[in-house]
């Protein structure tokens, strides 16, 4: 009679525990992200009445933009926590090619680019997913996410159905998408929809091109339902047939929701982008969305019985030199920061608009499938270390041995069409052109500067050419002289019809006195971390008080414990780079409005952490540290 009890107790141990995995299981794949709500996984999301559904049932997208490559690998599960505390029960997501295939042939979907952990992530936190496959996505990327070294044929017809595009697309796609197809909705997976490219309506110069990339989505195994997104006056140029267009707003106008209603009648109404605020462009004021303003428009939207996606719900940043331009009305670099002035800050911090949305969307059911919204979790710590003070000066001059190069050739290269980086040209950073004079002059850029270069004689500053100021004295002087050009890639443009023209450096002559330039050395100083580490080999010299600029400067940021969150501001200096523990934090520059880097605590080491400064023409020679950003003197957007 004993062993047999013990025979039973065991079975019903046994049974329990089989019971338990079949039930995570069924949680798991079943149900996910819907609270362990079964679902067949047969049909998906489907726009074919007026109100979306999803396995049949009607269903609402509410959600929200947040970049993978905006943020910290090791802040994802933040991120989207919070995301989901608000009330958001869809993640859209964009795909950078320029940061997933920065050379041809070489990939990265490792660490901070690792797409599958981002979606499965997601999954995990139950949120649905748009994917944003592009290959072009603007996003206020450095040319709208594609790669430069496409801009090295020179008949380069980007966003159309030219063959060098076509056949670079398709390579990208080969790797990309079978990544993707586990992961979609009728799989298993989160993927409920995919956007195929993005504003199409409002560059739209190959008639052939959307139903190419809609193909080439739809071959490779994509099967969930297809979106167009553009605003309001490029919906019809800007759509294929198969997939439901969506339109982008800030301001909700009935005239621009009829539009799209009488484009498709028949099916649901989404406002993909609204904006809940604006990118910022140095030299100009903080754009803010007032929140009141943003949360009344989107009680608008979901009375009206629409979906929409917040863009951004938090943008991060555009570390590095990831940022875009604008061609129109004339050239404008992007600031670094990516805040947008959205719910969630750069840093993750709750704003009024955080504040203010979750109570509205807490009164929609269909966000997560109970009564309640998850608690707001904690925040992280932020603090103002002790400033770093910089000790050593290497100047540019005594770097340029640790550089790819030079190279030799008898007119300007530009950038892109240099030979480095296994010949695929450099992408960003600053180009440095050396030439001999022998005479003083009037020196004329003809605008072939893309987009700002500092001048040199003999190493000695004479001054500056930027997009407005063609014409620059070159002293007199006896004998042979170096003319020295640093020219700096602000930033490619992100939109618009001038993504063709976005070669940067010299991408053309140069006249002294009527003639061209000729014989030069060229050196590609694109300031990547294998540059940056290798700086420590270099002759760096104690920090007299005159030193040479443009140059290098270190000093080292004491973090005791486990670091937290801080806020890199440079008083004092004119315009460079920060580098910590050889990671390109981001441009900064006097003129602002921007006047902070954020620097997360997840990139500082407890104990020592290395500080490089590369400046232009300035510096204070004290880096600060401080527990808030600073983003500049606000202006409500227009």
């Amino acid at each position: 009679m004993v062993v047999l009890r013990i025979r039973n107790v065991h079975k019903r141990k046994y049974a329990l525990i089989c019971l338990c995995i079949a039930g995570f299981i069924m949680y798991r794949y079943l149900g996910m992200p819907g609270r362990g709500r079964r679902m067949s996984r047969k049909v998906g999301l489907c726009a074919n009445t007026s109100q979306f559904t999803l396995e049949g049932e009607p269903f609402r997208i509410i959600g929200g933009s947040i970049h993978y490559f905006r943020v910290p690998r090791a802040y994802w599960r933040d991120r989207l926590m919070k995301m989901k505390a608000c009330g958001i029960n869809t993640l859209t997501t964009y795909v950078p090619w320029n940061l997933h295939q920065p050379e041809r042939g070489v990939f990265n979907f490792q660490t901070q680019l690792d797409l599958e952990a981002y979606i499965s992530l997601a999954a995990e936190m139950e949120l649905w997913v748009i994917l944003r496959p592009g290959p072009y996505i603007s996003s206020e990327l450095d040319l709208g996410g594609l790669p430069s070294w496409l801009l090295q044929d020179s008949s380069m017809r980007l966003r159309t159905t030219y063959p060098g595009f076509i056949q670079a697309v398709n390579t990208f796609f080969d790797k990309l998408i079978p990544k993707l197809v586990p992961l979609q909705f009728k799989k298993g997976g989160p993927i409920i929809a995919v956007q195929v490219e993005n504003e199409y309506g409002s560059f739209g110069k190959d008639q052939s091109y959307m139903l190419f990339i809609k193909e080439a989505l739809q071959s490779r195994g994509i099967s969930e339902l297809l979106l167009t997104s553009d605003k309001h006056n490029t919906l019809k140029s800007g759509g294929v047939d198969g997939a439901l267009r969506t339109v982008k707003l800030q301001k909700l106008n009935q005239r621009n929701i009829q539009e799209l209603t009488a484009i498709q009648p028949n099916n649901p109404t989404m406002v993909m982008d609204y904006w809940t605020g604006w990118y910022d462009i140095w030299g100009e004021l903080h754009h803010v969305l007032p929140p009141e303003d943003m949360v009344s428009t989107v009680r608008e939207v979901l009375r009206r019985g629409m979906s929409v996606n917040l863009y951004m719900f938090h943008g991060g940043s555009s570390f590095g030199f990831m940022s875009g331009a604008l061609a129109d009305p004339s050239y404008r670099a992007l600031v670094p920061s990516y805040d947008y002035d959205a719910p969630l800050s750069e840093s993750g911090e709750y704003t009024s608009k955080y504040h203010l949305l979750r109570d509205l969307l807490s009164r929609y059911k269909n966000t997560g499938g109970s009564d309640s919204l998850p608690d707001m979790p904690v925040l992280h710590y932020r603090e103002a270390y002790e400033p770093a003070i910089m000790y050593q000066h290497l100047s540019l001059w005594d770097a340029l041995s640790f550089t790819e190069g030079p190279f030799k050739s008898a007119k300007p290269v530009n950038m892109e069409n240099l030979p480095v980086n296994n010949r695929n040209g450099q992408s960003y950073g600053y180009t440095l052109y050396e030439t001999i004079i022998t005479r003083g002059g009037l020196l004329q850029s003809g605008d072939n500067v893309r987009d700002r270069a500092l001048v040199f004689v003999d190493r000695s500053y004479i001054g500056l050419f930027k997009r407005r100021s063609l014409e620059l004295a070159v002293p007199d002087g006896k004998g042979r002289r170096t003319l020295s050009l640093l020219v700096e890639n602000c930033g490619r443009v992100h939109q618009g019809r001038e993504l063709d023209k976005q070669r940067k450096g010299l991408v053309g002559d140069i006249l002294l006195n009527n003639i061209p330039l000729r014989d030069f050395t060229i050196y590609s100083l694109d300031m990547k971390p294998s540059f940056i580490d290798s700086l420590y080999q270099a002759p760096w010299k104690s920090l007299s008080e005159t030193p040479s600029f443009p140059g290098f400067f270190m000093g080292r940021l004491f973090a005791y414990g486990y670091p937290s969150d801080t806020f890199v501001k440079l008083p004092g200096w004119e315009k460079g780079v920060v580098f910590i523990n050889g990671f390109n934090l981001g441009r900064y520059w006097s003129i602002g409005p921007q006047q902070t880097l954020y620097l997360p605590g997840p990139f500082l080491n407890s104990g020592i952490n290395q500080v490089i400064v590369f400046e232009e023409q300035e510096g204070d020679f004290k880096v600060h540290f401080e527990d808030e950003a600073d983003l500049g003197m606000a202006a409500d957007i227009q």
